[in-house]
């Protein structure tokens, strides 16, 4: 038996709790399946299951190894299921969270031309700008675009884009043109979400500052038509701003003070087995996804 047969074969014995129903189950006598874990134990030098006429148990030093025993399997599992995989095409459904704003300009069309190219893949996409679990929404992937992902999220870095801020002409002209992050305590504020306080760049260090306003939103969007309708200032993405600052209906603020970028990321559900068809989406956004996010020059 090779190392890895001897260690399926604890593995069924510490889980099922006996050698006469392993033995029964693999069609040999109860005596061979107790020879071969007594030579697993030999070879570790350790005792693994206690035995008695009644019942058995995992030593301490059993319960550990039957712990990394079937992460083992598990790793291997994974491997043949993925060499048997890249024979094939990529198929099947893969469900994505996507944000609202970006999903619309920028993956959309990027994932029109991957389902044109893998044509039995199916995707399942839904937009919405909250936070969502992976896991417990069933997803494959989402896409977020933010400072920091959360500790615990598994993720791929797609790229990164600049948060601008932005107000109209009418505003400005009102309240005039602020020189420095400080003067923002005399402006109307646009706040995602609730985060009231926006980071700058000053002198080389970043500095927090406290804002307030009338209108919060979770969209992008929402909040550049209110910024567009001279409600206040606001932050916003720069693959948002582009649109408003060539057409001239939103103006740059405090633009050498804005340095902060935003993450664009994949989160996924699991670090272990990811299946073929997100594997090959993966490498596939990290490739093709547009540069046009990327900052352009043409309305400044």
């Amino acid at each position: 038996m090779s190392r890895l047969d001897f260690i399926t074969l604890f593995i069924q014995v510490a889980e099922q709790g006996s050698f006469a129903a392993v033995a029964e189950q693999l069609g040999v006598d109860r005596s061979v399946v107790t020879r071969q874990i007594a030579a697993l134990e030999k070879q570790l030098g350790v005792q693994l299951i206690i035995r008695s006429t009644r019942k058995q148990s995992l030593t301490s030093a059993g319960r550990l190894y039957l712990e990394r025993a079937k992460a083992i399997v598990d790793l291997v599992e994974s491997a043949e299921s993925e060499i048997q995989e890249e024979r094939l095409l990529p198929k099947g459904m893969i469900r994505i969270s996507l944000p609202l704003s970006f999903g619309v300009r920028h993956l959309a069309p990027v994932l029109a031309r991957f389902v044109a190219q893998y044509p039995e893949v199916n995707l399942q996409l839904e937009y919405d700008d909250n936070l969502v679990n992976t896991s417990e929404q069933g997803l494959d992937l989402a896409i977020r675009v933010t400072q920091e992902p959360a500790p615990n999220d598994i993720v791929r870095r797609l790229g990164e884009c600049r948060l601008m801020m932005v107000g109209s002409a009418d505003y400005l002209k009102q309240y005039g043109m602020p020189k420095h992050p400080a003067e923002l305590s005399e402006h109307i504020c646009l706040q995602y979400r609730q985060n009231s306080r926006w980071l700058f760049e000053v002198e080389g260090k970043t500095i927090s500052i406290n804002t307030s306003g009338r209108v919060q939103a979770n969209n992008g969007d929402a909040l550049a038509q209110a910024a567009v309708h001279g409600l206040g200032l606001t932050m916003l993405p720069d693959f948002i701003a582009w649109e408003y600052l060539e057409n001239g209906t939103l103006l740059p603020v405090l633009d050498d003070y804005c340095q902060s970028n935003l993450g664009i990321y994949a989160v996924l559900p699991t670090n272990h087995y990811i299946p073929q068809r997100v594997r090959i989406l993966l490498e596939y956004l990290i490739e093709n996804l547009p540069v046009a996010f990327q900052r352009k020059s043409g309305w400044q």
